[in-house]
């Protein structure tokens, strides 16, 4: 698969630079969806589009002893792009800020790659499925929606990459348990009677009123939760009025609300709604809150950990093994590692020595070198997952195996 890779990488790089050129929102990923699947079908490949977009393939032995899940989100963010790059965004207002066009690609290579050696799969009895995801920026996500459509039904494992720009090329952190946070959407309404800013105390100072919400909600969280939770309210979005001297009639904050704590997270909804309407009521004023459920932080298994390290150290090589620790972000690849083992790596796509840059801004840059180590990665996870599994369960039967009165545990 190396020499496969070797020979693809031009190639590869030129994809990533036309999706990259051509980036699509959440959902709407149906150019990027037929590129992708013009080229694997192009390699033989048989793809199966998904409805409205993003798509799926198959190899290996349809009867398999094991089944691999690989996944790679497609969607862009609503994000101008600042940078120089001769294959800069052409849609003003997107780009891919976050990575996914590099996430696609590699998978892409790592499919290209495992066809060439499909007999390998089905030698060693492994089914792979590509998993082309779309709208990983919006909630709920698309991985959400490819688990209830049964996508990931069968699959013994699944797993997936993520650019990490502070992290060099050739490096890839891993971590076992969480390694994101939870994240939810949080949308705050409030609506009043308006008026002249000369008269505040004849009007529902609407301005006001969303203002003490921004900056309470978060502190009476803080105070509200245990701080192991690691809550953080921030908002991206605030919008209240147009004129100096109105106090208009609606204004609304728009944030996201991220968690370490699993737990914390599920009894979060009536908490928000409380701090809101507390926060509200003495400028008399109507709240309303709208909390969209997100993701679940990403919890990488013992195995799926161990099987990440084992191909790092294969595909790239043994100094490519790093730790990683738990980020704030969220990503919704979450909701396929439910019930099943897998992890998510952290692929560095900083130069050596190079300039560091950081996710959802439009200036982001990446090393184009990430492909090729990524799409190896990728292609090595199914072997690696596969040994893995046999021996745990070769090391579990060799436990059961003990006399009572020797087993490691009493």
């Amino acid at each position: 698969m190396t020499a496969s890779l070797q020979r693809l990488e031009p190639e590869l790089i030129e994809l990533r630079r036309d999706l990259h050129a051509n980036p699509e929102l959440a959902w709407l990923e149906s150019r990027t969806s037929e590129v992708i699947a013009g080229r694997l079908a192009a390699a033989g490949c048989k793809t199966v589009s998904l409805d409205p977009t993003g798509l799926t393939v198959d190899l290996g032995a349809p009867d398999a002893d094991y089944a691999v899940g690989l996944r790679a989100d497609i969607d862009a963010l609503p994000l101008q792009e600042r940078t120089d790059l001769p294959f800069r965004s052409r849609v003003p207002g997107v780009s891919h800020a976050c990575g996914h066009d590099v996430h696609a690609t590699a998978l892409v290579g790592a499919v290209l790659a495992l066809a060439d050696h499909e007999q390998l799969l089905i030698e060693r009895g492994l089914r792979v499925r590509a998993l082309f995801q779309p709208a990983e920026e919006s909630m709920p996500g698309g991985a959400r929606v490819m688990l209830d459509r049964g996508l990931v039904e069968g699959l013994d494992a699944c797993f997936a990459l993520h650019c990490d720009p502070h992290r060099d090329l050739g490096q890839v952190g891993i971590r076992e348990g969480a390694i994101t946070a939870a994240s939810d959407e949080v949308r705050v309404i409030v609506t009043g009677s308006g008026g002249h800013t000369s008269r505040p105390h004849l009007t529902q100072d609407v301005t006001y009123a969303l203002a003490k919400i921004i900056t309470d909600l978060p502190a009476a969280l803080s105070r509200r939760l245990d701080p192991r939770s690691a809550a953080a309210l921030v908002w991206g979005s605030v919008h209240s009025g147009a004129a100096p001297n109105v106090i208009p009639d609606v204004g609304e904050a728009r944030g996201t609300l991220r968690m370490l704590d699993a737990i914390a997270w599920s009894n979060i909804s009536p908490l928000l709604e409380e701090l809101v309407q507390s926060i509200a009521a003495p400028y008399c004023v109507h709240a309303e809150l709208r909390h969209t459920r997100g993701v679940p932080p990403v919890v990488n298994s013992p195995l799926g950990a161990r099987t990440l390290r084992s191909a790092v150290a294969a595909a790239i090589g043994p100094a490519g093994v790093r730790d990683t620790e738990q980020s704030m972000g969220g990503e919704d690849f979450a909701w396929l590692l439910q019930g099943r083992e897998g992890a998510l790596a952290r692929l560095g796509t900083r130069p050596p020595g190079g300039e560091t840059f950081d996710l959802h801004r439009g200036d982001l840059v990446v090393d184009e070198g990430a492909i090729r180590l990524g799409a190896a990665l990728l292609a090595t996870i199914p072997f690696a997952a596969r040994l893995q599994a046999q021996q745990a369960e070769q090391a579990l039967l060799a436990q059961q195996a003990l006399p009572a009165d020797s087993h490691p545990l009493r």
